[in-house]
């Protein structure tokens, strides 16, 4: 087995020390950019707020920089447990989304969030995210904001030359830790090459992540129900 791992730059280094402990080989290529927006958000919504979500780690990243690392006193929810485990960095306990669908269906499916009538509920997250989770809060009667604090961009990668190199190397295995990375990697590969790369065993952390996936012609695929450390690493085949 040999690993691609794809998470933006400097996100990658807990998985590698974890291959490299077991011995397994790994490559890494960032298949997705992370910047902040600096859009600002009105003090009032946050300081009035009943709950916030945060979508990833990088919407925790972001936040506690424009916050200076102050974030206001109310009850937090996390999409997958890596997010969960972020807030705790800041002294934060969140509501996570259910180990089997740390997703957004999951995370709506908890119990404190069914009766949120006039609620003031803040999701922060990156530019074009889903929405779900806003969609379905509202229908519930919240009143649901949103702030958001990056965006999401394709790294500029020569696809014959990285595409190359990942065969040259042996790559049988690729992490895919959202579906912007999906659909970034199958941008990226050419044509020619496509063959090869469904024939990789594809690592997604959700359901949504894993239907996109099948439909577009991955076979080898596999549903770490999350996408931290620990749950890739017990999806890999060692």
């Amino acid at each position: 087995m040999k690993v691609l791992l794809s998470r933006p730059e400097g996100r990658n280094q807990a998985m590698a020390d974890k291959l490299q402990m077991k011995g397994v080989d790994y490559m890494v290529t960032p298949l997705l950019s992370v910047i902040a927006t600096h859009n600002n958000i009105n003090p009032h919504i946050l300081s009035q707020a009943d709950s916030i979500i945060f979508i990833s780690t990088n919407a925790i990243k972001f936040a506690a920089t424009a916050l200076n690392n102050q974030f206001p006193n109310c009850r937090y929810y996390a999409v997958g447990q890596a997010t969960a485990d972020a807030l705790a960095q800041y002294g934060i306990t969140a509501e996570v989304a259910p180990e089997e669908s740390q997703d957004s269906e999951g995370l709506l499916s908890l119990t404190s969030l069914k009766d949120i009538e006039k609620q003031h509920i803040v999701i922060i997250r990156g530019i074009g995210g889903r929405e779900k989770i806003a969609q379905q809060l509202t229908l519930r009667l919240a009143n649901v904001s949103y702030w958001e604090v990056y965006q999401r961009t394709s790294p500029k990668l020569d696809p014959k030359t990285v595409c190359g190199q990942w065969q040259q190397f042996g790559i049988d295995t690729i992490i895919v830790t959202s579906g912007e990375v999906l659909e970034n990697l199958i941008k990226l590969v050419p044509k020619e090459l496509f063959a090869w790369l469904l024939s990789c065993h594809i690592i997604v952390p959700s359901n949504r992540v894993e239907q996109r996936a099948k439909i577009a012609g991955f076979n080898n695929v596999t549903n770490a129900n999350g996408a931290n450390t620990q749950a890739i690493l017990q999806a890999l085949p060692f």
